[in-house]
């Protein structure tokens, strides 16, 4: 991805993106389905499947199969191993860092336990917003905050739906990481949404 145009900004989802929610999500499922007589392979297997077909496969097989979705379990999310090196590579390069994220209030006092809050100039959740993706309002409030255009920024996200989609149809270049359930969905469903496909946040170095 080596636009014709000048990148200013990387905006980052949090969930997923930046930070492994994989515990968090498996800690939930156990707890839904705790009295029922479905197993957490068939659960799995199940939101797997989902993903596969497009779809966000955690809500989507808690609907499946009548259940409720339980609390969440923050003291699971950790970040991604390359996390800091990345951004910290990103700034070194020049670039303004920025989050766009779904989340509930305190977004900047979680990063900045995970010990990333120092790397981002621009904090736009929804919870403080007042838009959750994919409402395109939260893409432009961010752009705003930050001062810069739809062509001078990234959008790094892992759902085509709430990050690819949304940024790409503002004019923004689009990198779907494909972490969490992303990593079962097929490149063909990125095709024509994402500029740039990558499994790991070190691969975006290679492409800014």
């Amino acid at each position: 991805m080596k636009p014709d145009q000048v990148i200013k900004w990387i905006f980052f989802d949090v969930g997923s993106t930046l930070v492994d929610e994989t515990e968090a999500y498996d800690h939930r499922v156990q707890d839904i389905i705790a009295g029922t007589d479905i197993t957490f392979q068939e659960f799995d297997d199940m939101r797997i499947a989902l993903a596969r077909q497009g779809l966000d496969g955690n809500s989507t097989a808690i609907n499946h199969f009548g259940l409720t979705k339980t609390p969440w379990h923050p003291e699971d999310e950790v970040p991604y191993p390359d996390a800091k090196s990345t951004l910290a590579a990103l700034i070194q390069m020049g670039y303004k860092l920025g989050i766009i994220a779904n989340q509930k209030l305190g977004t900047a006092e979680r990063l900045e336990n995970w010990g990333l809050r120092q790397y981002f100039d621009v904090i736009a959740a929804s919870a403080e917003i007042g838009y959750a993706k994919p409402d395109k309002r939260i893409f432009e409030k961010a752009l705003e905050m930050a001062g810069c255009t739809a062509r001078e920024s990234v959008m790094v996200g892992d759902r085509l739906d709430n990050d690819m989609i949304p940024a790409k149809a503002l004019g923004m270049r689009t990198v779907w990481i494909k972490n969490g359930l992303a990593q079962y969905q097929s490149e063909e469903l990125g095709k024509d949404i994402a500029d740039v496909q990558i499994a790991s946040l070190s691969e975006l170095l290679s492409y800014m």
